[in-house]
């Protein structure tokens, strides 16, 4: 039986190869693959200018492959494999998704001298809010029940919650 770090490097190659494969098929050199406490294995690939989904980054859709799959949002004590250090987007879907581990092989800065620079969004969090080039402010609602959905999930008895 291999040893836990083999097996490691083998998905880490995996989500290379899958990277590598896809720039072949019109998507983007990012590869990623989700296996779960059991062992079970879930691929993505990055899709975004082949689908036209800013969202359709390898991560995201190994994600979304493996709760679609088990037919659950929950993926704790699965480990995420993929060929790039996740950009904000991915490590909080990883997050959201309860994901235990993520190993990596490029890192950010590999990816920026690619092209693929992600350095903005992780200056965003970074910046003041009142300075964030993207302005996320909260409006008075007004005649608005803002709390209107929240009241109704909180007394809703067959919620799920997450």
């Amino acid at each position: 039986m291999k040893s836990n770090e083999s097996n490691s490097q083998d998905f880490l190659a995996q989500a290379v190869d899958l990277a590598t494969a896809n720039v072949l098929r019109k998507g983007g050199p990012f590869g990623a693959i989700v296996v779960t406490a059991d062992g079970q294995v879930f691929e993505g690939i990055n899709r975004v200018t082949a689908n036209n989904d800013p969202t359709a980054h390898a991560e995201v859709t190994a994600i979304r492959n493996a709760c679609a799959s088990l037919g659950t949002f929950d993926l704790s004590g699965a480990t995420l494999y993929t060929s790039c250090e996740p950009c904000p987007m991915c490590l909080a879907s990883s997050l959201w998704a309860r994901v235990e581990k993520i190993y990596f092989a490029a890192d950010r800065h590999d990816a920026a001298r690619a092209g693929f620079d992600d350095a903005a969004f992780y200056e965003y969090f970074d910046t003041p809010v009142e300075l964030r080039p993207l302005p996320v402010r909260q409006l008075e609602p007004g005649a608005v029940d803002a709390l209107a959905p929240f009241n109704a999930w909180n007394a809703l008895e067959t919620r799920i919650d997450y």
